[in-house]
């Protein structure tokens, strides 16, 4: 098998994560990581074994590597984007796309003109929990889908994550970090969203760190951290979405799809495992799914080895541009439909990712709710 060389720039929390899970595929070799902190980027490389720990532009000028990874701060997604694209390489990007649709264009066309690829994260959507859900849907275990609800609800970062002031400035907020999950998940499973309408709020123009290593500082919040967003699917399907930093606890469903004859309850789509569950017209009882697929623990990666078998293959793949690009159309025009008091049409559209193939193992198994 032909190994995809990579590049990673950008070094922080996340970086580990892929660092570890990408040299787990047999497609792919990292081959250099970079961060504007060199250290940084020195730490990483000893920690996985990268033989380079270098600067941003000396990745670039790799002729070996074909695809660099843009796990920066939302902030400059587009700018590095459209560096790694203007030296003629493939970008997959941490979510968002982009701060907006304008800079997301911006990415998307130059990668067009240069016949290269943009994939974006999440690939969550690609784990066991929820193309287990898309095989309920697609085979008709509840029905006709008729609406769905999904609720990301907790009191924010500021708790736990080292440097969390970006989650409050403009690319942040709730529906910025969070919401690419659970639109991404629910459009794997629903389709492509036509139009939208929201309203948004910020419950606590300041907030105060309490992790450590800045206890005590405050950040001035500068984007919604409660957003309440109606979806109207091109199916017909009307889907609602709440993400909110404000909440201390809550008892609702991450995902819920409710369809003609049952309820599917859809696990975390911020993990990639999890059990689904169903509760079927004339049944008294809940009951769970098992697992069908692969990629049950956390996987982060399968997008890009699954974008690095297209860009060798020559052939589609799932966590690409186009989906990304949805998204954030959906998550900007909740924020303008909130500042305007109208519903939106959407301008994009994407088709269905294709589902994943099923767990060799498991394709004889046969199971009955």
């Amino acid at each position: 098998m032909e190994q995809t060389k990579i590049g990673v720039i950008g070094c922080g929390v996340i970086s580990g994560i892929y660092l570890k899970n990408c040299q787990l595929f047999e497609n792919l070799e990292i081959v250099a990581c970079a961060d504007l902190i060199k250290e940084r980027a020195e730490k990483r490389a000893s920690e996985f074994g990268i033989p380079q720990a270098c600067s941003v532009d000396e990745v670039l000028a790799n002729e070996e590597i074909r695809l660099v990874i843009n796990l920066t701060l939302p902030q400059t997604h587009t700018s590095v984007d459209l560096q790694i694209l203007s030296a003629n390489k493939n970008v997959y990007s941490e979510k968002p796309l982009a701060l907006n649709k304008k800079d997301a264009k911006r990415v998307l066309d130059l990668a067009a003109e240069k016949r290269l690829r943009v994939g974006c994260a999440p690939d969550t959507f690609l784990g066991a929990g929820i193309q287990t859900c898309r095989k309920i849907l697609d085979e008709g275990w509840i029905g006709e889908p008729v609406s769905a609800a999904a609720f990301m609800m907790n009191h924010g970062h500021e708790s736990w994550h080292p440097d969390p002031e970006f989650y409050y400035k403009s690319g942040g907020g709730p529906l910025f970090d969070m919401g690419p999950y659970y639109l991404t998940a629910l459009i794997n499973l629903l389709g492509p969203v036509k139009r939208v309408s929201g309203m948004t709020k910020i419950s606590f123009p300041q907030r105060t760190i309490t992790s450590e290593a800045k206890y005590g500082s405050a950040i001035d919040v500068e984007v919604p951290t409660f957003t309440a967003g109606t979806l109207g699917f091109e199916n017909g399907v009307i889907g609602t979405l709440t993400t909110t930093f404000d909440v201390w606890a809550h008892k609702m469903p991450f995902i819920e799809i409710y369809g003609s004859a049952g309820t599917l309850r859809v696990p975390d789509p911020n993990t990639f495992g999890g059990t689904p569950s169903i509760k079927r017209a004339g049944h008294d009882d809940w009951a769970e799914v098992p697992l069908l697929y692969s990629f049950v623990e956390n996987s982060r990666g399968v997008g890009i080895s699954d974008m690095a078998d297209a860009i060798q293959g020559d052939k589609p793949f799932r966590a690409w541009g186009e989906l990304a690009f949805h998204v954030l159309d959906i998550m900007e025009s909740i924020h303008l439909s909130a500042q305007t008091g109208h519903h939106l049409e959407l301008d994009s559209h994407c088709q269905k990712p294709a589902p994943m193939p099923l767990n060799q193992s498991f394709q004889e198994k046969t199971w009955k709710i």
